[in-house]
């Protein structure tokens, strides 16, 4: 929920944020992307999606049911967690570690795709391949977003976008998701503090 003065108004700094995409935008891509993985990988049948904690679990839990709408299967969904592959862990507050869960079979041999909510700097995603290795060796890897703001650090694309927002360093992209905050929207936004531990 936005903030708020205590005459009802905006805060200071909030009224800079408008939605750039609403709760059904946010489930066409999905469906969108949906469909390119089953062309793509030519039935998803050997497809496991891995979502990077928060928002990245939630949205490869969304991403699965899709799938099993399209393919009448079951994909695999778990959950990779990167805290502790990360770059930045020098420069940041301690953080709590979340789960990783990899479904039963695995994922020797099969495409694994990481989701994800913002594309960013592309050093989570180099973190989540590091994080990926210690655990097995899948046949391919694969990476869907949500939003790709650009700003690229690292020589990192992703395969599958819900949108491509162009946005300069100045500005915050924020997404919101049901499960965590909700309601579903993707924020653009002024940024208020000084840059620090980009994604």
């Amino acid at each position: 929920m936005d903030a708020k003065t205590p005459d009802g108004g905006p805060a200071v700094g909030s009224d800079a944020a408008r939605p750039v995409l609403e709760g059904p935008d946010i489930a066409r891509v999905l469906t969108r992307i949906a469909h390119e993985i089953v062309e793509r990988a030519k039935g998803a049948d050997d497809v496991v999606l891995l979502g990077i904690p928060t928002r990245g679990v939630f949205l490869a839990q969304r991403l699965a049911a899709k799938l099993e709408e399209i393919t009448g299967r079951k994909v695999p969904v778990g959950s990779l967690d990167i805290t502790m592959y990360r770059d930045d862990l020098r420069m940041q507050p301690p953080r709590a570690l979340a789960r990783t869960e990899i479904p039963g079979d695995g994922i020797d041999g099969r495409l694994v795709i990481l989701l994800d909510d913002v594309l960013f700097s592309g050093r989570t995603i180099r973190a989540a391949l590091d994080a990926l290795n210690d655990i097995g060796r899948p046949r391919a890897v694969q990476l869907a977003v949500l939003v790709d703001r650009g700003h690229r650090e690292l020589p990192i694309r992703a395969d599958y976008v819900g949108k491509n927002l162009p946005t300069s360093l100045r500005e915050t992209v924020k997404v919101q998701l049901a499960e965590e905050d909700g309601r579903d929207a993707v924020l653009l936004g002024a940024k208020q503090t000084s840059p620090a531990g980009r994604q």
